[in-house]
């Protein structure tokens, strides 16, 4: 077949190939709407002279060579609308073009503890302007009364249940030495140190009885469920220890909280017993059996829902700290109000460090000890001060006792989730 009309076989075969390799390829993105058909030439055939550097219907077609196929090359258009394109493609960028678009359409997992510790490094900052906002507009957080703040905190745990096993719950409870050690800080460290401040204020501060009475009522309150949502943001694999902990405080708290007040403070302190389960299944069992059966049962269901919690936590967090100092600005303001927070702030810091401390003596043979100490850390520093405060404005007749709690609040939030960041960056860089 030696006619110029006709094709070798080989160059036939050439022919055949390009064509297929085309038709695989996606087309590219400058062509926009208009669908040009594009023809494949191998190198070795002549371009006929009629489209050379001419024009097809109102097209402008500049062709240059882009990638090697064999003994042949793929010439595409490079002009479109009667526009003029200068410069050419190399052939390393069509090569690599559909790496590029696998790229960009390929889609992006983001996992809730991705997201979650991205959201973390701003709780602190979000803490601090709610309690400015609190401060300078109260009305800003006084509709998020009391009653509010059980739901709130259970929606904080039915994110941790979400993100959780049952294994993980069967597996705290194979810990009774660290459970034992969480309880002791809650119960015993704490109360201690509550009484300890709560005598150096009338002591040495010379304020009156009733905020004596307030920070040690603090103190005898059981574990805050905010650690557990902080232990989460720290160290997930501990969250449900830390669950373990505190509700095994709050249950017990029904009978120790009243003891504990009646030996520091005198006054034996009624508790609506009640009142106080139904807040334990509120703000702990329900939500967290939730989160677990519903990522059990209905994956797909908690996978879409994932990415909306952890900016919904923050907000929630952030109406938990500002709302007690909104609701009790006044009395916080009051001429005793700066020696209270210096207390108050002491009595958490030593809180603390001797969570951390007593820990890394007891378990320091332990493997995850760094771990564990930031989980008893938190629980020993942080506790329900807003059941205090709720406890002081129900059965105690001076409003005096109620501010300790409600500086509380926003203290230990602060440095609580202070040390999330902290602690957090350190656990990023070891990793």
């Amino acid at each position: 077949m030696s006619s110029s009309g006709q094709l070798l076989p080989q160059q036939h075969q050439h022919f055949q190939q390009s064509r297929i390799l085309l038709q695989s390829s996606p087309s590219p993105s400058f062509l926009g709407k208009h669908k040009i058909p594009l023809r494949i030439f191998p190198e070795t055939h002549k371009f006929p002279r009629h489209l050379s550097g001419g024009r097809l219907r109102g097209f402008s077609l500049n062709f240059h060579p882009v990638s090697a196929c064999g003994n042949s090359r793929w010439l595409a258009p490079l002009r479109s609308a009667g526009e003029k394109l200068s410069g050419s493609l190399e052939p390393d960028e069509s090569s690599n073009y559909s790496k590029e678009a696998a790229e960009i359409l390929k889609p992006k997992k983001a996992s809730f503890l991705t997201i979650l510790q991205g959201a973390n490094s701003v709780l602190p900052h979000v803490v601090i302007a709610s309690t400015v906002l609190a401060l300078v507009y109260p009305p800003s957080f006084t509709w998020f009364t009391n009653r509010y703040y059980a739901p709130a905190l259970g929606f904080l745990m039915f994110a941790v249940g979400l993100n959780s096993s049952e294994k993980d719950f069967i597996e705290a409870f194979n810990r009774p030495a660290a459970i034992f050690a969480g309880y002791v800080g809650q119960f015993v460290v704490k109360p201690l140190l509550g009484y300890l401040f709560g005598t150096i204020s009338m002591t040495i501060f010379g304020l009156p009885t009733p905020l004596a009475a307030g920070i040690m009522l603090t103190s005898c309150v059981s574990g805050a469920q905010l650690s557990n949502y902080a232990t989460f943001l720290t160290d997930p694999a501990m969250a449900p220890l830390s669950i373990v902990m505190t509700s095994l405080s709050t249950a017990t708290a029904v009978f120790v909280t009243p003891l504990l007040s009646l030996l520091l403070i005198g006054k034996r302190l009624p508790v609506d017993v009640k009142g106080m389960v139904s807040n334990i299944l509120q703000i702990v069992v329900a939500p967290i059996a939730a989160g677990l059966l519903l990522n059990r049962i209905f994956p797909r269901i908690s996978n879409a829902i994932r990415p909306f919690l952890p900016p919904l936590s923050v907000f929630v967090t952030a109406l938990c700290v500002g709302a007690p100092l909104a609701i009790n600005i006044s009395s916080v303001l009051s001429p005793s109000g700066l020696s209270v927070l210096f207390l108050v702030i002491a009595f958490h810091l030593v809180a603390f460090v001797s969570g951390y401390t007593l820990t890394g003596l007891l378990f320091h043979n332990t493997p995850d000890v760094k771990a564990l100490q930031r989980t008893l850390s938190y629980e020993t520093g942080m506790q329900s001060s807003l059941l205090a405060l709720a406890l002081a404005n129900r059965f105690f007749q001076d409003p005096l006792v109620g501010v300790p709690p409600a500086i509380s609040v926003v203290i230990m939030s602060l440095m609580g989730f202070s040390l999330v960041m902290l602690w957090s960056k350190k656990s990023e860089a070891i990793a």
